[in-house]
């Protein structure tokens, strides 16, 4: 019996090249409106990119952007990245993003257009090589461990009733098999906003993950404030609790006087933002959105960059790629992951959901290959933004 691969055999993996980018806009009106402390969303908006291949393989991928952004986004996709990939091997996927890396060069861009159409493309080219390895992404990364925990976004404030409100919120998050919430705050004073994490740790219980995310909207003083006045809350990290402008700075001051873990990243465009937040002493916790800062590649460098700094990591959001990734380094933390009236696409979009996708707090990954998803032509349709 031979074992191996005679010398000059192909594979599909190493011989596989792009033949065609395809690219659907989806839009839905959510249940309600997510408010925080600096955002008010409506909308729930993404797109669905799928990399054609010539060994029949299609890698596919929704990435989540903002609503104004789309058009431009699909159309660099198509009539700037397409044509630089068609023929390239696929399994080539670090010469394929420094190729589109160039798309965020011209000065006068707006590089978040530019930045997430790559992490588009990039999204899809990795679920095409996990498909023809016929291995899941989390394990072609190294397989880290095969259920992740997930904490929960929400909190975010109602008119009336807030507290009540929160309650019901985390009730309805431990029915649903999350035992977990990031609460918004920073919307409010430190004062007000400290009563609304008490009322999610007496809803919670001592065992419930508490975190908070204030979204920029506080100076360094409120912030410091806000975990003296919850320093008995056991807050599991307080993430970008301070302005932009001065955020790094700012935020290395609340990590040494807190005694609270820091998280951000999620606002960076590049790893080398991601670094300047390590080197400044500034988070424990590095939340970089792929799909925002030009897919999972950069996101891997950001996650082995973080292992040297001994920072965690996690994605933020976009728990249809951020459980894997989670899931596929050493320094992998949570995933972060929402209820279904704010991230419909992860629980209607993907075919192969299960119908109680998280035990106990924790999400069991899937075993088919590439990002294990299939997606429900129906939902895709209803979804398909004219």
């Amino acid at each position: 019996m031979t074992v191996g691969r005679a010398h000059g055999d192909s594979h599909p993996l190493t011989d596989a090249r792009i033949t065609q980018i395809e690219t659907i806009p989806l839009k839905v009106a959510l249940e309600r409106p997510a408010t925080g402390s600096t955002l008010k969303l409506t909308h729930r908006c993404t797109i669905v990119t799928r990399v054609h291949t010539d060994a029949g393989v299609v890698g596919e991928c929704f990435n989540g952007n903002d609503d104004e952004l789309q058009p431009a986004i699909i159309h660099l996709i198509q009539n700037e990245l397409a044509p630089m990939l068609i023929g390239r091997k696929v399994a080539a996927i670090d010469d394929a993003w420094a190729a589109t890396r160039r798309a965020t060069e011209p000065f006068l861009r707006d590089r978040r257009v530019a930045l997430r159409a790559q992490a588009c493309v990039d999204s899809a080219l990795h679920d095409a090589v996990g498909k023809l390895a016929g291995v899941p992404m989390h394990i072609l990364w190294g397989g880290a461990r095969e259920r992740v925990p997930v904490v929960a976004l929400g909190g975010y404030y109602r008119e009336k009733g807030d507290l009540e409100a929160l309650a019901d919120e985390v009730a309805e998050l431990k029915g649903f098999g999350i035992y977990g919430l990031k609460l918004k705050l920073g919307g409010k004073t430190p004062a007000e906003d400290a009563r609304r994490a008490e009322a999610v740790r007496k809803a919670g219980g001592d065992d419930f993950v508490l975190a908070c995310d204030a979204n920029q909207g506080w100076t360094r003083e409120d912030a410091i404030e806000f975990v003296r006045r919850t320093r008995d809350l056991n807050i599991a990290w307080f993430e970008e609790p301070c302005r932009w402008d001065n955020d790094r700075a700012d935020m290395a001051v609340v990590r040494a006087v807190g005694g609270v873990p820091v998280a951000a990243g999620q606002s960076e465009l590049s790893r080398f933002g991601c670094r300047d937040l390590m080197v400044a002493g500034a988070i424990d916790i590095c939340n970089f959105d792929a799909s925002w800062g030009g897919g999972p590649t950069e996101w891997r460098r950001v996650a082995m960059l973080a292992s040297a700094f001994n920072v965690t990591v996690m994605q933020h959001l976009e728990p249809q790629i951020g459980l894997m990734m989670s899931a596929g380094v050493p320094n992998g933390r949570y995933a972060e992951v929402m209820l279904p009236w704010r991230d419909p696409f992860f629980y209607r979009l993907i075919a192969n959901q299960p119908e109680r996708p998280f035990v106990d707090g924790f999400y069991t990954l899937p075993t088919a290959p590439g990002w294990g998803m299939t997606f429900d032509t129906d939902y895709l349709a209803f979804a398909r933004r004219a």
